[in-house]
Protein backbone atom coordinates (compact mmCIF):
# COMPACT_ATOMS: atom_id res chain seq x y z
CA UNK A 1 0.00 0.00 0.00
CA UNK A 2 1.01 3.60 -0.51
CA UNK A 3 0.16 6.92 1.06
CA UNK A 4 1.30 10.46 0.32
CA UNK A 5 3.89 12.28 2.38
CA UNK A 6 3.32 15.94 3.20
CA UNK A 7 5.48 16.81 0.16
CA UNK A 8 3.36 14.58 -2.09
CA UNK A 9 5.74 11.62 -2.45
CA UNK A 10 4.58 8.01 -2.37
CA UNK A 11 5.69 6.06 0.69
CA UNK A 12 5.21 2.29 0.67
CA UNK A 13 3.98 0.35 3.68
CA UNK A 14 2.57 -3.07 4.56
CA UNK A 15 0.16 -4.16 7.28
CA UNK A 16 0.58 -7.71 8.56
CA UNK A 17 -0.21 -9.81 11.60
CA UNK A 18 -3.36 -9.51 13.69
CA UNK A 19 -5.17 -6.49 12.26
CA UNK A 20 -7.58 -6.56 15.22
CA UNK A 21 -4.84 -6.53 17.86
CA UNK A 22 -4.90 -3.81 20.50
CA UNK A 23 -1.26 -2.92 19.88
CA UNK A 24 0.67 -2.07 16.72
CA UNK A 25 4.39 -2.56 16.26
CA UNK A 26 6.22 -0.65 13.52
CA UNK A 27 9.56 -2.03 12.28
CA UNK A 28 11.91 0.48 10.61
CA UNK A 29 14.59 -0.66 8.15
CA UNK A 30 18.34 -0.38 8.07
CA UNK A 31 20.09 1.73 5.41
CA UNK A 32 19.96 -0.54 2.34
CA UNK A 33 17.18 -2.79 3.61
CA UNK A 34 13.48 -2.81 2.71
CA UNK A 35 10.33 -4.28 4.23
CA UNK A 36 11.61 -7.70 3.09
CA UNK A 37 14.29 -7.50 5.79
CA UNK A 38 11.71 -8.36 8.47
CA UNK A 39 10.40 -11.55 6.87
CA UNK A 40 12.06 -13.76 9.51
CA UNK A 41 11.04 -11.46 12.38
CA UNK A 42 7.35 -10.80 11.77
CA UNK A 43 6.13 -14.41 12.26
CA UNK A 44 7.08 -14.11 15.93
CA UNK A 45 4.69 -11.16 16.42
CA UNK A 46 1.85 -11.83 13.98
CA UNK A 47 -0.51 -13.40 16.53
CA UNK A 48 -0.46 -10.68 19.17
CA UNK A 49 0.28 -7.50 17.22
CA UNK A 50 -0.72 -5.59 14.14
CA UNK A 51 2.55 -5.12 12.26
CA UNK A 52 3.42 -2.15 10.07
CA UNK A 53 6.46 -2.23 7.78
CA UNK A 54 7.62 0.90 5.95
CA UNK A 55 10.10 1.68 3.20
CA UNK A 56 11.53 5.13 3.85
CA UNK A 57 11.54 7.54 0.92
CA UNK A 58 14.58 6.45 -1.21
CA UNK A 59 14.14 2.81 -0.09
CA UNK A 60 12.45 -0.24 -1.54
CA UNK A 61 9.13 0.53 -3.23
CA UNK A 62 8.84 4.14 -2.00
CA UNK A 63 9.59 7.11 -4.25
CA UNK A 64 13.25 7.93 -4.83
CA UNK A 65 12.82 11.45 -6.14
CA UNK A 66 13.25 14.76 -4.38
CA UNK A 67 15.93 16.19 -2.13
CA UNK A 68 17.64 14.31 0.71
CA UNK A 69 15.66 14.07 3.96
CA UNK A 70 16.69 14.70 7.52
CA UNK A 71 15.76 12.16 10.17
CA UNK A 72 13.10 14.60 11.36
CA UNK A 73 11.49 14.40 7.92
CA UNK A 74 11.72 10.61 7.87
CA UNK A 75 10.03 10.60 11.28
CA UNK A 76 7.28 12.84 9.93
CA UNK A 77 6.77 10.34 7.10
CA UNK A 78 6.27 7.52 9.60
CA UNK A 79 3.64 9.62 11.41
CA UNK A 80 1.96 10.20 8.05
CA UNK A 81 1.62 6.41 7.61
CA UNK A 82 0.19 6.05 11.13
CA UNK A 83 -2.28 8.83 10.38
CA UNK A 84 -3.30 7.12 7.15
CA UNK A 85 -3.97 3.91 9.11
CA UNK A 86 -5.72 5.85 11.90
CA UNK A 87 -3.29 4.51 14.48
CA UNK A 88 -3.04 6.89 17.45
CA UNK A 89 -0.15 5.18 19.20
CA UNK A 90 2.32 2.44 18.25
CA UNK A 91 5.38 0.56 19.43
CA UNK A 92 8.34 1.76 17.33
CA UNK A 93 11.24 -0.64 16.67
CA UNK A 94 14.06 0.66 14.49
CA UNK A 95 17.29 -1.02 13.38
CA UNK A 96 20.46 0.96 12.55
CA UNK A 97 19.32 3.72 10.15
CA UNK A 98 15.78 2.97 11.28
CA UNK A 99 16.84 3.37 14.91
CA UNK A 100 17.92 6.95 14.16
CA UNK A 101 14.49 7.67 12.69
CA UNK A 102 13.01 6.03 15.80
CA UNK A 103 15.09 8.33 18.03
CA UNK A 104 13.68 11.38 16.25
CA UNK A 105 10.18 9.94 16.60
CA UNK A 106 10.77 9.61 20.34
CA UNK A 107 11.94 13.21 20.59
CA UNK A 108 9.40 14.86 18.30
CA UNK A 109 6.35 12.58 18.47
CA UNK A 110 6.48 10.95 21.89
CA UNK A 111 2.72 11.13 22.34
CA UNK A 112 2.33 8.74 19.39
CA UNK A 113 4.65 6.09 20.85
CA UNK A 114 3.76 3.52 23.51
CA UNK A 115 7.23 1.96 23.71
CA UNK A 116 10.49 2.55 21.85
CA UNK A 117 13.01 -0.10 20.75
CA UNK A 118 16.38 1.01 19.34
CA UNK A 119 18.50 -1.73 17.79
CA UNK A 120 22.09 -1.36 16.57
CA UNK A 121 22.03 2.33 17.35
CA UNK A 122 24.20 5.35 18.17
CA UNK A 123 23.85 9.05 18.97
CA UNK A 124 27.21 10.64 18.16
CA UNK A 125 29.73 9.73 15.47
CA UNK A 126 33.29 8.73 16.37
CA UNK A 127 36.35 9.22 14.14
CA UNK A 128 36.36 5.44 13.56
CA UNK A 129 32.74 5.50 12.39
CA UNK A 130 33.39 8.53 10.18
CA UNK A 131 36.22 6.59 8.50
CA UNK A 132 33.80 3.73 7.77
CA UNK A 133 31.17 6.18 6.55
CA UNK A 134 33.68 7.77 4.16
CA UNK A 135 34.73 4.36 2.80
CA UNK A 136 31.10 3.51 2.01
CA UNK A 137 30.53 6.88 0.37
CA UNK A 138 33.66 6.57 -1.81
CA UNK A 139 32.81 2.98 -2.75
CA UNK A 140 29.31 3.97 -3.83
CA UNK A 141 30.68 6.96 -5.74
CA UNK A 142 33.33 5.09 -7.71
CA UNK A 143 32.14 1.47 -7.78
CA UNK A 144 28.40 1.57 -7.22
CA UNK A 145 26.45 -0.42 -4.66
CA UNK A 146 28.25 -3.67 -5.52
CA UNK A 147 31.58 -2.33 -4.28
CA UNK A 148 29.90 -0.59 -1.35
CA UNK A 149 28.29 -3.86 -0.31
CA UNK A 150 31.60 -5.74 -0.52
CA UNK A 151 33.06 -3.17 1.89
CA UNK A 152 29.95 -3.07 4.11
CA UNK A 153 29.43 -6.75 4.81
CA UNK A 154 32.46 -7.42 7.04
CA UNK A 155 31.35 -4.42 9.13
CA UNK A 156 27.64 -5.16 9.43
CA UNK A 157 27.94 -8.94 9.88
CA UNK A 158 30.00 -10.72 12.51
CA UNK A 159 32.72 -13.28 11.85
CA UNK A 160 30.35 -15.91 13.21
CA UNK A 161 27.79 -15.17 10.50
CA UNK A 162 30.37 -15.71 7.75
CA UNK A 163 31.21 -19.09 9.28
CA UNK A 164 27.57 -20.18 9.42
CA UNK A 165 25.39 -17.89 7.27
CA UNK A 166 21.62 -18.13 7.57
CA UNK A 167 21.39 -16.79 4.01
CA UNK A 168 24.44 -17.56 1.81
CA UNK A 169 26.58 -14.48 1.23
CA UNK A 170 26.36 -14.69 -2.59
CA UNK A 171 22.56 -14.96 -2.44
CA UNK A 172 22.38 -12.02 -0.06
CA UNK A 173 24.59 -9.91 -2.30
CA UNK A 174 22.45 -10.66 -5.36
CA UNK A 175 19.22 -9.73 -3.56
CA UNK A 176 20.64 -6.54 -2.08
CA UNK A 177 22.18 -5.51 -5.41
CA UNK A 178 18.83 -5.84 -7.18
CA UNK A 179 17.09 -3.76 -4.50
CA UNK A 180 19.67 -0.94 -4.53
CA UNK A 181 20.32 -0.19 -8.17
CA UNK A 182 19.65 3.55 -7.71
CA UNK A 183 22.85 4.81 -6.12
CA UNK A 184 21.59 8.40 -6.00
CA UNK A 185 18.80 7.24 -3.69
CA UNK A 186 21.41 5.68 -1.41
CA UNK A 187 23.45 8.88 -1.43
CA UNK A 188 20.34 10.77 -0.29
CA UNK A 189 19.76 8.28 2.53
CA UNK A 190 23.39 8.37 3.61
CA UNK A 191 23.49 12.16 3.67
CA UNK A 192 21.03 12.20 6.60
CA UNK A 193 23.59 10.34 8.70
CA UNK A 194 26.51 12.32 7.29
CA UNK A 195 24.87 15.61 8.30
CA UNK A 196 23.51 14.44 11.65
CA UNK A 197 24.88 16.32 14.69
CA UNK A 198 25.51 14.90 18.14
CA UNK A 199 22.00 13.81 19.14
CA UNK A 200 22.66 13.00 22.81
CA UNK A 201 21.19 16.28 24.15
CA UNK A 202 17.96 15.65 22.23
CA UNK A 203 17.63 12.10 23.54
CA UNK A 204 17.13 13.46 27.05
CA UNK A 205 13.68 14.65 25.87
CA UNK A 206 12.41 11.10 25.30
CA UNK A 207 9.84 10.17 27.95
CA UNK A 208 8.57 6.80 26.70
CA UNK A 209 9.88 3.45 27.93
CA UNK A 210 12.90 2.58 25.81
CA UNK A 211 14.93 -0.57 25.18
CA UNK A 212 18.32 -0.43 23.44
CA UNK A 213 19.50 -3.72 21.90
CA UNK A 214 23.04 -4.10 20.64
CA UNK A 215 25.18 -6.93 19.31
CA UNK A 216 28.33 -7.57 21.32
CA UNK A 217 30.38 -7.91 18.12
CA UNK A 218 28.90 -4.89 16.32
CA UNK A 219 31.94 -3.25 14.76
CA UNK A 220 30.00 -0.46 13.03
CA UNK A 221 28.41 0.81 16.26
CA UNK A 222 30.36 -0.80 19.13
CA UNK A 223 28.50 -1.36 22.39
CA UNK A 224 29.91 1.80 23.98
CA UNK A 225 28.05 3.85 21.34
CA UNK A 226 24.76 2.17 22.25
CA UNK A 227 25.48 2.70 25.93
CA UNK A 228 25.70 6.45 25.27
CA UNK A 229 22.19 6.27 23.81
CA UNK A 230 20.86 4.32 26.78
CA UNK A 231 22.58 6.67 29.24
CA UNK A 232 21.04 9.71 27.54
CA UNK A 233 17.42 8.44 27.56
CA UNK A 234 15.93 8.63 31.06
CA UNK A 235 15.06 5.21 32.45
CA UNK A 236 16.05 3.24 29.36
CA UNK A 237 17.48 -0.28 29.39
CA UNK A 238 20.44 -1.70 27.44
CA UNK A 239 20.42 -5.33 26.33
CA UNK A 240 23.62 -6.72 24.75
CA UNK A 241 23.33 -9.91 22.69
CA UNK A 242 26.55 -11.96 22.96
CA UNK A 243 28.62 -13.06 19.97
CA UNK A 244 26.59 -11.29 17.23
CA UNK A 245 27.15 -8.27 15.04
CA UNK A 246 25.20 -5.35 13.64
CA UNK A 247 22.42 -6.85 11.51
CA UNK A 248 20.29 -8.28 14.30
CA UNK A 249 17.29 -9.03 12.07
CA UNK A 250 19.45 -11.47 10.16
CA UNK A 251 21.98 -13.01 12.52
CA UNK A 252 20.30 -12.82 15.92
CA UNK A 253 16.59 -13.25 15.31
CA UNK A 254 15.70 -15.51 18.29
CA UNK A 255 17.69 -13.38 20.74
CA UNK A 256 16.32 -10.12 19.31
CA UNK A 257 12.74 -11.40 19.44
CA UNK A 258 13.19 -12.62 23.03
CA UNK A 259 14.54 -9.24 24.13
CA UNK A 260 11.69 -7.36 22.43
CA UNK A 261 8.96 -9.64 23.80
CA UNK A 262 10.42 -9.46 27.29
CA UNK A 263 10.37 -5.68 27.09
CA UNK A 264 6.85 -5.46 25.71
CA UNK A 265 5.35 -7.74 28.36
CA UNK A 266 6.82 -5.90 31.35
CA UNK A 267 5.92 -2.51 32.78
Amino acid sequence: MFCKTTDNLNIYFEVQGNVNAKETIVFLNGLSQSTVAWVLTTPHFKTDYRIVLIDFIFQGQSDKTGEWRTFDTHANDVIRVLDDLKIDKAIIAGLSYGSLVAQNLGVNHGSRISKLILMSTFAVKTPYYEAIELSWWRALEFGGYGLMLDIMLPTVLSEGYFKNPLIPIDMMKAARQEANEDKQALFKLMRATKERPDYRPELKKIKVQTLVIQGEKDSLFPVHMAKEVADAIPGSRLSVIPFVGHTLNLEAIPQMVAAIKGFLTTN
